[in-house]
């Protein structure tokens, strides 16, 4: 594997890398046309966390025309399915939610949900996994133990995950593997990394009670707002001067709320925003020393505070042994990079706290990042996240 270079996002998918990752796994050109149409249906149809509800029936259709069983887990969206047989049992993960984004694309099958986006490409995901589906379903005989396929829903608002975990799909599991498409990886290219490659992810929210008054008379109250100023010019500095620069941290506050009118100082101002570690060490000491502050702050301006934070989740682990044979294997179709870390989160990290797993980015060389309103795909990135299914499979269940 080689480190990422800056390369051109414009570069085209070498034609000798097309041929390789369509023969590998005996990927047509009608199957590559069969799941292009299906991942063009599912961004016209995009359904928000939880809510997946079409999305679920659809993928239940697929798999039910191609004798795919469906495992009776108790969601309420999402799918668990299972291809082969025998007591070793890997699994494959897919998630299948969109985003509360209004589209700004000119594509024919843009979205027709309003306000409703797959503006992350989880739309690509789930065409991937249906189309490794139907090629393992082929090769069946051929397995040497199950497959549990996991179309898992309500990623974006950290919930499915566990969802899955507590419905008991993740049990039996002897390893799983998933990926994230990678805009500004080349075409052509799948980044795997051992280690830390996703941050934990912590949202925190901040009450701070003072005195309101008469904004011409500040003297006779307690203004929260000068305190918040403080705090959220004071927390910047336990990244820069707490932390070491070989970790990656970021303390971003991302909304401030206080007062409803321009001439009074209002009793309470609300801060929220999040944290993002990847290391537990550091992820505790960032509270404890966040914690400090607000209570300096607040003290010393005789004013009150809660801190409260919300839901979490760790972050994206990669298993070495995993990332070592899966890379062997992918690198015979694709050019396999040593991607970097990214601050970004991904619930799969609570998979990876009950069995062993990799997950991957698979490069699409678009120029919109996630959740940008014109973020866009290119179909051809379909033969390499395929084919990584399988080539997971195969490692995860041989070796």
């Amino acid at each position: 594997m080689e480190n990422e270079k800056n390369e051109s996002q414009k570069k085209e998918l070498p034609k000798e890398l097309l041929k390789e990752a369509s023969q590998k796994y005996n990927l047509s050109d009608s199957l590559l046309e069969e799941i292009r149409e299906i991942r063009q249906y599912l961004h016209t149809n995009p359904e928000l966390s939880g809510k997946e509800y079409k999305t679920t029936e659809f993928i239940k259709k697929f798999l039910a025309e191609h004798n795919i069983k469906i495992l009776p887990f108790n969601l309420k969206t999402g799918v668990v399915a299972e291809i082969g047989e025998g007591e070793k049992i890997a699994a494959l993960r897919a998630d299948i939610d969109a985003l509360p984004i209004n589209e700004m694309t000119d594509y024919p099958y843009k979205s027709q949900n309003n306000g409703v986006m797959h503006a992350c490409g989880h739309d690509f995901h789930t065409a991937s996994l249906l189309g490794a589906s139907k090629i393992l379903k082929e090769r069946e005989k051929g397995l040497k133990g199950r497959v549990r396929l996991i179309f898992q829903p309500a990623e974006e608002i950290n919930a499915g995950a566990r969802e899955v975990i507590a419905s008991g799909a993740l049990e039996e599991i002897s390893a799983i593997a998933g990926f994230h498409n990678k805009p500004d990886l080349p075409l052509g290219t799948i980044g795997i990394k051992s280690g830390s490659l996703m941050a934990a992810v912590d949202r925190f929210e901040v009450k701070i009670n003072g005195t309101g008054t008469h904004a011409a008379a500040p003297q006779n109250g307690n203004d929260p707002i000068v305190t918040a100023s403080q705090i959220v010019m004071s927390i910047q500095s336990i990244v820069s001067r707490y932390v070491s620069p070989a970790d990656m941290a970021i303390i971003s506050v991302t909304r401030i709320s206080g007062g409803n009118t321009w001439n009074v100082i209002p009793e309470s101002v609300v801060m929220e925003g999040t944290m993002r570690t990847f290391k537990k060490s550091v992820q505790e000491r960032i509270k404890k020393l966040f914690a400090q502050v607000v209570k300096n702050y607040t003290e010393a301006f005789e004013q009150k505070y809660e801190i409260l934070w919300g839901d979490s989740h760790p972050f994206v682990d990669n298993d070495e042994m995993l990332a070592k044979l899966i890379g062997e294997e992918v690198s015979a179709f694709a050019d396999v990079k040593v991607p970097e870390m990214t601050t970004g989160g991904e619930d799969f990290s609570f998979y990876q706290g009950k069995v062993p797993g990799l997950f991957a980015f698979i490069g699409t060389g678009c120029p919109y990042e996630w959740h940008n309103p014109a973020f866009q795909i290119k179909d051809e990135a379909l033969y390499f996240s395929i084919n990584y299914y399988i080539a997971a499979v195969d490692v995860m269940l041989k070796k």
